[in-house]
C-alpha cells in the first residue's frame, strides 16, 4: 500500500460535539491520526458543564481519503459530527482577487482630474508621445495572464472557466512576489490564429504576457508569434519558467555531487513543451549530454513522424528509459506518476542526482529512493527541494517591466537562473537544500536585477 502524504489541498476543518469530560477530545485527535490524517489547529467554539463544540483542522492526501477521515468521526461513539468544511475551496469562494483603486474620489474636483475633463489632457500627452503610456497607466505594471485551458496543471485539457481559479493564482502569486498587477485572460478558442490575434487586440493595455497551460505543441508556435508581432514581452511559464528553475536547482545538485556541468549526462522523461524548454536551457548552461525520452521510449534517430522541437535532440541511443538510464548521471522527470523505478535509479551512475516533478504524484516518491540518489528534487512543497516556477516568473517579468525590454532572451533565462542558484551558500548548499525557499525574500529582486542587467548589456532597456 502506498504511505499517505496529507497535504495542504485536502484540508477540512470538522467541527464535532462531544461530552465535556476529559479523555473525549484526545480519542478524536487519536481517531484521526489513526486514519493517517495530519492534525492542525484546534479551536473550541462552545463549552458548557455538558458539552464541548470543537473544530478540528486536520490534511488529507485525497479526495477520498477526506471522506475517509469523515466517516472516522461519524462513527465515534458519545461524538456527534456538525459540520465540515473543505478549507481549499472555502478560500476560492467569490474568487481570489479583485481590482482597487489607488486614489480615492472624495469630491468633484478628484471626479475632474482622474476622469473627465481632465483626463484628457493625459490622453493628449500619450497620443503626442506613446511611450508616456508607461508613465501615466497601469500598462508598466500589468500583466496577462492569458490561457485557453488546454493543459492545466496534471488536469488536461478542461477548458477556460475551469482554468480560472489557476489564472486567479497566479495574479495573486505576480501580486505577492513582485509587486505586479496581473490579471487573469481565459480564452474561448483553442485556435492558434484566434490566440493570437485575440492577445495581439488586448496587449495595448499591459505592459507584458504571461502565456500558461497551452497545449503543446500548439505553445510554440502561439510563442512565436506573439513574440514577433508585440512589442512588450512574452513568457510561456510552463517552458521558460520550469526551465529557469531546473537549471537553476541542477546548477547546486551538481555542486553537492561534484561533477561539472559540461561532463554530466542527463536523462529527461518527457519531451512536452516544458521538457523541451528545460533540455534547450540545460544545453546553453553547458550540458552536452542529454538523452530525451517521451512515451514511446527514447528519441532516437531512426524514429518517425517526430515534432521539429523533438529532433532537436535526437540520439544515438535506443531503448526505453530504463535502457537509456544505466549510467546517466541525473534523471529529470517531467512526464507521469511512477514512470521511474528504483531499480532503474540504482542503474544510474554513483552520486545520483533524481528530480521527480510529474505532479501532483512524482515520476517516483523520494522515500523510495532515499539510499540510492545523493540529491532528490520534487515538484511538491512536502518535500525538500520543491521545483516551483514561483522562484522566476515573478522577478523574470518585474526585471522586463523594469528594463522596458520588448522581448526576453534565453541569456536572461540563464543569468535568472544563476542567480537563484547564488542565493544558495556554500555553507547552507546540502543534498537536501539545493535551491531556495520561495518565500525567500531576496529571490525576484535578484531575478530582476538579472535580467534588467543583460537588457542593458544587449542595449534592449528603454527605461
Amino acid at each position: 500500500m502506498e504511505a499517505l502524504n496529507p497535504n495542504p489541498s485536502y484540508s477540512l476543518t470538522l467541527r464535532v460535539q462531544m461530552p465535556n469530560r476529559a479523555g473525549m477530545l484526545s480519542s478524536v485527535i487519536r481517531a484521526l491520526a489513526d486514519a493517517g490524517g495530519s492534525l492542525g489547529q484546534i479551536a473550541l467554539v462552545q463549552q458548557t458543564r455538558k458539552i464541548s463544540v470543537r473544530e478540528i483542522t486536520v490534511n488529507a492526501a485525497s479526495s477520498e481519503h477526506a471522506d475517509q477521515l469523515i466517516t472516522v468521526v461519524k462513527t465515534l461513539p458519545e461524538v456527534r459530527f456538525l459540520d465540515v468544511r473543505d478549507r481549499t475551496f472555502n478560500l476560492h469562494q467569490g474568487g481570489k482577487i479583485h481590482i482597487q483603486s489607488k486614489i480615492s474620489v472624495h469630491g468633484q474636483e478628484d471626479l475632474a482630474m482622474v476622469y473627465t475633463p481632465g483626463v484628457g489632457r493625459v490622453c493628449l500627452a500619450i497620443a503626442e508621445k506613446p511611450h508616456q503610456v508607461y508613465d501615466y497607466t497601469i500598462k508598466g505594471n500589468t500583466i496577462a495572464v492569458v490561457t485557453d485551458g488546454s493543459a492545466v496543471l496534471g488536469l488536461g485539457n478542461i477548458g477556460p472557466a475551469a482554468a480560472l481559479p489557476v489564472m486567479e493564482g497566479k495574479a495573486m502569486l505576480f501580486k505577492e512576489f513582485a509587486g505586479l498587477d496581473a490579471f487573469p485572460i481565459c480564452l474561448d478558442t483553442q485556435d492558434v490564429d484566434e490566440i493570437v490575434d485575440t492577445v495581439k487586440r488586448i496587449a495595448p493595455g499591459f505592459g507584458g504576457v504571461n502565456l500558461e497551460d497551452i497545449s503543446a505543441p500548439r505553445c510554440f508556435e502561439v510563442e512565436r508569434r506573439l513574440q514577433a508581432e508585440l512589442d512588450i514581452p512574452v513568457f510561456h511559464d510552463d517552458q521558460h519558467g520550469t526551465a529557469i528553475v531546473v537549471v537553476a536547482a541542477m546548477l547546486n545538485a551538481l555542486r553537492v555531487v561534484g561533477k561539472s556541468i559540461d561532463s554530466v549526462r542527463i536523462v529527461m522523461n518527457g519531451a512536452g513543451a516544458s521538457g523541451i524548454a528545460v533540455a534547450r536551457l540545460l544545453r546553453l548552461a553547458g550540458v552536452r549530454s542529454i538523452t530525451m525520452c517521451d512515451s514511446k521510449g527514447s528519441i532516437h534517430r531512426d524514429r518517425p513522424d517526430l515534432t521539429a522541437e523533438k529532433l532537436e535532440f535526437v540520439s544515438d541511443q535506443k531503448g526505453s528509459l530504463g535502457d537509456v538510464l544505466v549510467g546517466a548521471d541525473a534523471f529529470i522527470g517531467l512526464s507521469v506518476a511512477r514512470a521511474l523505478t528504483p531499480e532503474m535509479v540504482r542503474t544510474m551512475a554513483a552520486n545520483r542526482v533524481v528530480f521527480a516533478m510529474a505532479n501532483p504524484i512524482p515520476e517516483i516518491l523520494p522515500e523510495l529512493i532515499e539510499q540510492d540518489a545523493t540529491v532528490i528534487a520534487t515538484g511538491r512543497s512536502d518535500y525538500a527541494n520543491q521545483i516551483n516556477n514561483v522562484l522566476a516568473f515573478p522577478g523574470i517579468f518585474r526585471g522586463a517591466l523594469d528594463a522596458r525590454i520588448a522581448h526576453f532572451t534565453t541569456e536572461m533565462y540563464l543569468k535568472s537562473a544563476q542567480a537563484i542558484a547564488s542565493l544558495v551558500s556554500n555553507e547552507d548548499l546540502a543534498p537536501d537544500y539545493i535551491i531556495p525557499s520561495v518565500f525567500d525574500a531576496r529571490i525576484a529582486p535578484s531575478v530582476a536585477a538579472a535580467v534588467h542587467q543583460v537588457a542593458r548589456d544587449l542595449g534592449l532597456a528603454k527605461n
